[in-house]
C-alpha cells in the first residue's frame, strides 16, 4: 500500500515504544488536528489514552497514519475510499479495475489537450 519510496520525504521512524501526537505530526507531517480527525474516521486508529486524555501513539499507529496520508495526499482517495482500501487492502481486483479506468481517462484528456493546443 504504502511504498518505502513514497516515504523518502518523511523522517525515520524512530525505535521508540509510545509517541506523543506532537512526535507523530513531525514524523507523519500530519497536523494534530487532523489526527485527532482521523481517529473518529478511521476505526483501527486508535491510540493509547493516558492522564488527561493524553495520546500516545504506538510504531504501528504511525505506520498506519503514513498510510492513510499516503492514500489522501498521495493517490488522491476520499476519507471513505481510503477506509475501503484499508479493510480490502490494495491488491483487490477492483482496485485495478479502477486504476485501469484512471489510466484511460488521463490518456483521453491527454489527447483532448493535444487537439486543443
Amino acid at each position: 500500500m504504502l511504498e518505502a519510496s513514497q516515504n523518502n520525504e518523511l523522517p525515520e521512524i524512530p525505535s521508540k515504544r509510545y509517541f506523543t501526537i506532537g512526535e507523530v505530526s513531525t514524523l507523519c507531517d500530519v497536523k494534530p488536528h487532523v489526527l485527532r480527525y482521523w481517529e473518529q474516521e478511521f476505526p483501527n486508529l486508535s491510540p493509547i489514552k493516558r492522564r488527561g486524555n493524553r495520546r500516545y501513539y504506538q510504531r504501528q499507529d504511525v505506520i498506519l497514519i503514513r498510510q492513510i496520508r499516503g492514500l489522501l495526499y498521495e493517490q488522491g482517495y476520499t476519507i471513505g475510499g481510503a477506509r475501503q482500501c484499508l479493510i480490502k487492502g490494495p491488491n483487490t481486483k477492483e482496485s485495478t479495475k479502477q486504476q485501469e479506468l484512471v489510466a484511460d481517462v488521463i490518456k483521453e484528456l491527454e489527447s483532448v489537450l493535444e487537439t486543443l493546443a
